[in-house]
């Protein structure tokens, strides 16, 4: 099963290693004391850990925090510095890709 995401949410991503063991309420701690951002805001926000093997998103779905985790038995995560990210380069990320330079073509936006 993989991450799915609206369209509209926003993705964080926690530059600083994180504790793995963290769950539901000390991860949305971390989000609005260090990221200062609201957890309950339904965006997505992205923890990994010091070997970058593993990786957790915490989001609030509307009526519950949502945690979904992945754990590489080989390989690490390439996430780079980025504070943001759109869902495609997320997506890249979780399927082992790494793209130096991603360009978005012009598109139709209401």
């Amino acid at each position: 099963m993989s991450l799915s995401l609206g369209a509209r949410q926003r993705i964080f991503v926690y530059q600083s290693a994180c504790d793995m063991r963290r769950s539901f309420d000390r991860l949305a701690g971390m989000v609005s004391h260090e990221l200062n951002e609201d957890p309950l805001q339904g965006d997505c926000f992205i923890f990994s850990n010091r070997r970058k093997n593993m990786i957790k998103a915490l989001y609030w779905d509307g009526d519950g925090f949502v945690i979904w985790f992945k754990r590489l038995e080989r390989g690490r995560f390439r996430i780079g510095d980025q504070r943001t990210l759109d869902r495609a380069s997320l997506a890249m990320i979780l399927d082992g890709l790494h793209a130096d330079k991603i360009q978005h073509l012009p598109r139709y936006r209401k």
